[in-house]
């Protein structure tokens, strides 16, 4: 039996798949959330063998949750949910360890037999999710984009070196080169002018 937790912050598409995937295969649902602090939470307490859980979800999202899981549990098996896959995030999600990547749309025994890879220790990305990573057409590094996704969030310089583990000046450093190469006038233009772009 493979003993899941279950996070979507879509109650509908979260009791639909909690009560089909133990009919596409030998799956136990030990716990769902609704955002990603409830998923941390019901890892810490039920040790899955495998999360499944959204990528899209209010307060702490899927990736910042998954971030936290596998500073406790490196281990963990995650299959991710997703509508969207920006490129960039598909990079980020791989990083933290992501090992699979499905779209909501497909079929629950498709999501079920994906579960089943991942327990073997496989991974597994959705073709059109891959075929998009491979668009990326941003012209910026992977720290570039940290700080401008710590710059959308409202962080001022000072907030996003201590955020991020690094000097002021490295962060400054890594601005300016973003908002030169975005052709931008300061930084929360830039920022703005990746995320439009999908780069984060």
């Amino acid at each position: 039996m493979i003993r899941i937790v279950l996070a979507d912050d879509e109650a509908l598409l979260r009791s639909a798949l909690s009560a089909l995937l133990p009919l596409k295969a030998e799956i136990e649902v030990v716990a769902e959330a609704a955002d990603g602090a409830e998923a941390v939470a019901a890892v810490r307490e039920h040790r899955p063998d495998v999360l499944v859980i959204d990528l899209e979800m209010p307060g702490t999202d899927g990736l910042e949750a998954v971030e936290q899981i596998r500073g406790e549990r490196p281990e963990q098996a995650i299959l991710m949910l997703t509508r969207h896959a920006r490129p960039g995030v598909l990079r980020r999600a791989l990083k933290l360890g992501v090992r699979g990547f499905v779209s909501k749309a497909a079929h629950p025994s498709t999501i079920a037999e994906v579960i089943e890879i991942l327990h073997a220790g496989r991974r597994w990305i959705d073709p059109e999710i891959s075929a998009l990573a491979v668009l990326d057409d941003s012209p910026l590094t992977d720290r570039e984009l940290d700080v401008l996704r710590e710059t959308l969030a409202g962080c001022s310089v000072a907030e996003i070196a201590l955020r991020l583990h690094l000097a002021e000046g490295t962060v400054r450093n890594y601005l300016s080169s973003a908002m030169h190469k975005t052709q931008t006038r300061n930084r929360r233009e830039a920022a703005r002018y990746a995320r439009a772009r999908e780069w984060f």
